[in-house]
Order: structure tokens, then sequence, then C-alpha cells
């Protein structure tokens, strides 16, 4: 028991200590690179980036940083010296998989410069993270419904997969839900546990994380659900350690959870609609991004089709979200979304509409306003901040 406790103050006092870090380098942060992920056809050839000025508000118009087959995820190593995407793609050196590209970054120019690839263990890999040492990569791949751990080399490259694991089974809609659909992976601040969020089988997978070896090793809980039918997509980590956030692709809700930092436990405690109070669900919405502001008072999520942001304010003690407004991204099909370093900017992606619009954040009750800025990227689907500080 005293071990037990000794842990849990530990973990917390980790959790404290790194909200005070992060709300003070955001307070310092200016200048900024912007790194934006596409899918590539007639009109996109890559990764975009653009400067963002958090003194001034204002944004460069985005340039191609580099060109490669459908980048739609991006991840920023720790050291900042490195980027890695996903190639959304099915079809990688003759193999029905996608593809995990690591780049170098130039930080006076903000181009990429290809150092290697790797397979991502299965088709239409569509999400990517790096863990908080650097060390390993983890991916999702949507079409085969399975993730993939990666090793992480000191310069840079990424190795051969050490992890690809295969979800299994299904859920109610026989369109949508026929199997497995991962669709994200975060990893928590004690960089022990992953999330794999599968939309195909409503569950939200958990997996023990060892990063010295970039290996992946299924949970005790393995996993925690939501409702049938609900599509899980996006999921986010609250600073505080002890909640987080997963967005609802199906059915245009998020559902918050207890999180057990000690066990990789998952407990969920509400789901809530994301669309204005009184607007019902209609065919064609559906939702995309969730994360969690900085300061851990606000939850920002992107209804597509309701083409919004919808805000939330956080209970502190108890992590349940109240809904604060619907902001329109003035733009269509809203998929990602970027809160800049500062925590004083969201740069909505708006994919349909070739379009980033940039909004300023009300510090006190989490409430979007237009700046007035809009860049032109093309079949925007993430975007990425980096600190040139």
């Amino acid at each position: 028991m005293f071990l037990y406790r000794m842990e849990t103050f530990r973990y917390i006092l980790c959790a404290a200590v790194s909200l005070c870090a992060i709300t003070a380098i955001s307070a310092e942060q200016s200048e900024s690179l912007v790194y934006f992920g596409t899918y590539t056809g007639p009109k996109s050839k890559g990764v975009y980036v653009a400067r963002f000025d958090a003194k001034t508000g204002k944004v460069s118009q985005p340039e191609v940083a580099a060109e490669t087959a459908s980048p739609s995820f991006l991840a920023i190593h720790p050291t900042r010296k490195f980027l890695y995407t996903v190639g959304e793609i099915n079809n990688f050196v003759g193999k029905k998989e996608g593809a995990v590209n690591a780049f170098s970054i130039d930080h006076t120019t903000g181009k990429l410069t290809l150092l290697n690839q790797q397979p991502s263990g299965g088709a239409g890999p569509c999400h990517i993270t790096v863990d908080k040492t650097g060390k390993t990569a983890l991916v999702a791949n949507y079409g085969s419904g399975s993730v993939e751990s990666l090793p992480v080399q000191s310069d840079g490259r990424l190795g051969e997969p050490a992890s690809v694991i295969q979800h299994k089974g299904s859920s109610v809609d026989p369109k949508r839900q026929e199997g497995p659909h991962a669709h994200s992976f975060n990893i928590d601040a004690n960089n022990r546990f992953a999330v794999a969020v599968d939309l195909g089988l409503d569950k939200l997978l958990i997996y023990k994380l060892d990063p010295t070896k970039a290996t992946l090793e299924p949970n005790d809980p393995p996993h925690a659900s939501v409702k049938s039918g609900a599509g899980p997509r996006h999921f986010a980590f609250h600073p505080d350690g002890r909640h987080a956030y997963v967005i609802n692709e199906m059915n245009c809700t998020a559902t918050a959870f207890n999180y057990n930092p000690l066990k990789g436990e998952l407990t969920e405690i509400q789901t809530i609609s994301t669309l204005p109070e009184g607007q019902s669900f209609k065919s064609g919405y559906s939702t995309a991004e969730i994360q969690v502001h900085r300061s851990g008072k606000f939850v920002y999520g992107s209804n597509r089709g309701h083409d919004s942001i919808v805000v939330f304010r956080v209970d502190p003690e108890t992590g349940k979200l109240t809904h604060v407004e619907n902001e329109s991204t003035q733009g269509r099909t809203p998929r990602n979304f970027g809160i800049d370093l500062s925590g004083e900017y969201l740069f909505a992606a708006n994919q349909g509409s070739d379009s980033v619009v940039v909004f300023r954040i009300d510090q006190q009750m989490g409430a979007l306003s237009p700046t007035g800025q809009t860049v032109q990227v093309p079949t925007p689907v993430c975007v990425k901040f980096m600190s040139l500080e």
C-alpha cells in the first residue's frame, strides 16, 4: 500500500510539474513553424509549412516543405530536429500497406529532407505519434485495423517495425464497422501506456509501451468501450494525468474518462453531444479531432457537416465537460486543428474548402473568435506547431 501511494504521489507530482512547465514555456513562445499535412492530388503536393508569430498573430502564406504522397498526419520529434508523417496509401513497395516517412527539419527555411521510409504495417495509415523519449513512433492503420511501433534511431531514421498488432472484431454498423479501423494512437504522460482508438470496434485498446525496445504489449485491462455505433476516432489525455477524452465520429459525441495512470485503465464518466443544444444529429454529420487546451480548462472538437468547432469547459475536479459554444470554421469539412504553443490561437483545417482559418482563444471562457486571417492550403488534414526558440 505504501509503494502504491508513493507511486500515485510521484505521478501526480510529475503531472503537476509538467503542467507548470507547459504554462511557463507557452508564455515565452513567439515564433514557430506551422506544418500542414494534406491529401495529395491535383492541388496538393505534400507537406506545407508557414511561419507564425504569436505576438502579432500573423501567419505567412504556406509553401511546400516536402513532396510526398498523402502525408495526412504528422508528428514532430521532441528534439525538434525531425518530423514524421504517415503516407496514407494502400500500396507501398508492392505491398498492400502504407508508408511511414522520416524527415529532417531545416530550422531556417522549414523545408524537410527525407531520411528514410518504412512500411506502416497495414493499409491506410491515418495517425502517427512519437513517444516522450523520441525513441518510438506509433502508427494507426485505418484500412486494415492494425497498429505498429517503430524504433527511432539517433539520427532520426526509422528502424524496421518492432511490433505490428492486428485488431480483430466488429461492431453494430455493417457499413462502417464490419471490421477493425484503428484511427489514432496516443501516449500517456508517464510514457507507460498507449491508447489505440478503433472506430470499427467501438473500443479504445490499451497497450503497455516499452520505449527502449519500441515494443507494444496488450494491457490488462485491455480496452475501454464506448456506446455501440458511436465510432470513436481521436483521443486526448488531460494535462492533469487523471482524465482523458475521445471524440466519436459516427454519432457526434465526446466521451470523458477517468484515467488510472498506474493501471492504464479508462473509466467512462460522461458522454456529451458535440452539436449545439437542441441541434439533432443529421446524415452527413461526423466528427474528426479532439484536443485539450494547454491550460487544461477547455476541450475542443471538430464537427464535419455542421462545420464547426465545439468548445467545452472542463470541471477541474471531475473532468466532466460543459458545452460553451459551437464556432463556425468558415469553411467546409474541418478535420484536425492545431492550438499554437502560446495557447492563444487555434488553426482550423478545412479540408473541403482548401483553407486554414485562424481563431483567437478567450483565455477565460475558451470561446473562439476569428482573427480575419485565412491561409490557403490544399486539402489540409493536420496542423502541427514547432517552436523556433
